[in-house]
């Protein structure tokens, strides 16, 4: 599932940047060209590709569920009543599902709709600002919002409120959209706990072990959360925590750690302290317990948990003090696998790629000076929903 950038990018500018969790902008028709030719590459390799907005908008096709969906996402826009809601409804209701859904991720400026019912007190409020609804420019990070595991998917609770209604498009989704409604998609987690978690810090290692970062964007109550929930009603049985820096050069585990074969991984060489970093083994325990190991040796873990006799941690930049956080700045660790030992990759980072392919993986590299200025990579921008079942 992908989302292909629109006009939320060019929604942003200077001022703003940090509320809206970015560091630039992209220039719109060079990385929808990039997406597009990224988008290529997966079809052209055997998967298909899914729009987010798309499934949005055929979930939305009944008009009390559009109704029901537009209501939450103008309370959770900061207009759940008053004249600023009802224009706005008035506004986005004349259009067609497809474009009310394109123009919500794009923002509402003020200046778009007849504003001469809002009170003053509505119009002070913020004045400057010249949103009601703010834009959406992290949405080509598919990613985060959701992800998937097993038969089911957690549907995430974001961190920071720039990404958090994102979620609502994903509860529509699962809930309405043909596709998947009444399918049996298991819902491991819902959008409604106060605790954090992002599908960066999700990763589904084999049919039974998960793994899952404690970074900025995920806590140590929602890895609890989703553990119980997978020990009662799935087959896993091992969830593994990482624990790595909590900052925005590594907010998500896969900025720094993928799986891209059943023995193989990228890794981000400073995430680790002599080899060490702090890592949880969660095991089902008694009467609903969990239980927990700590371990600092990834490596040795990794071997433990899927059974390996030796795991290869292949790291980025090939470990050089300036390359490795050079790439990695650019997403050299965030790997999209779509088969065991092949990956997509950023061109950019050409000594991480370099390295992959001196390890035997097959690499596809996509366009990247646009895309990349949003801080993530073909991992971050891609929500994989069903995977062939290529247990080893």
């Amino acid at each position: 599932m992908l989302h292909r950038p629109g006009h939320e990018i060019e929604n942003v500018y200077p001022d703003i940047l940090h509320r809206m969790l970015v560091d630039d902008i992209p220039y719109l028709p060079i990385a929808q060209e990039e997406h597009d030719f990224f988008a290529k590459t997966l079809r052209d390799n055997g998967v298909e590709v899914l729009y987010f907005a798309k499934l949005a908008a055929e979930a939305l096709a009944d008009d009390q569920v559009k109704n029901e969906f537009l209501e939450k996402m103008l309370a959770e826009s900061g207009h759940a009543a008053g004249a600023v809601h009802d224009a706005l409804k008035e506004y986005l209701l004349s259009m067609d599902t497809q474009a009310m859904v394109d123009k919500i991720i794009a923002g509402v400026r003020k200046d778009e709709i007849q504003t001469k019912f809002v009170s003053l007190a509505e119009m002070a409020e913020d004045a400057d600002y010249p949103f009601f609804m703010d834009p959406m420019p992290n949405a080509y990070f598919t990613r985060d919002p959701q992800a998937s595991i097993g038969e089911g998917i957690t549907i995430n609770h974001m961190t920071f409120k720039a990404r958090q209604r994102e979620s609502l498009f994903t509860e529509y989704i699962i809930k309405h959209n043909p596709r998947f409604a009444n399918k049996g998609v298991h819902v491991w987690r819902d959008r409604y706990h106060d605790t954090r978690i992002e599908g960066g810090d999700e990763l589904v290692l084999s049919d039974h072990v998960f793994a899952i970062g404690i970074s900025q964007r995920t806590s140590a109550d929602a890895i609890m959360d989703i553990a119980r929930n997978l020990f009662k009603d799935s087959n896993y049985d091992t969830v593994v925590a990482i624990h790595i820096p909590h900052n925005h050069a590594m907010m998500h585990l896969d900025t720094v750690f993928t799986m891209i074969n059943y023995d193989q991984f990228t890794v981000h060489p400073q995430i680790l302290d002599g080899g060490k970093i702090d890592t949880y083994i969660l095991h089902p325990g008694k009467d609903g317990e969990i239980e927990i190991q700590h371990r600092t040796d990834l490596q040795k873990v990794l071997e433990e948990v899927l059974d390996k006799p030796e795991i290869d941690l292949i790291p980025t930049g090939n470990g050089d003090p300036i390359v490795a956080p050079r790439e990695q700045w650019n997403d050299g660790s965030n790997t999209l696998t779509i088969a065991p030992g092949e990956v997509v990759t950023y061109d950019r980072n050409y000594v991480s790629n370099d390295l992959l392919r001196k390890h035997g993986i097959l690499v596809h590299e996509v366009r990247s000076s646009e895309l990349s200025r949003g801080r993530g990579g073909p991992r971050c921008m891609s929500c994989p929903i069903v995977r062939e079942d290529l247990t080893k």
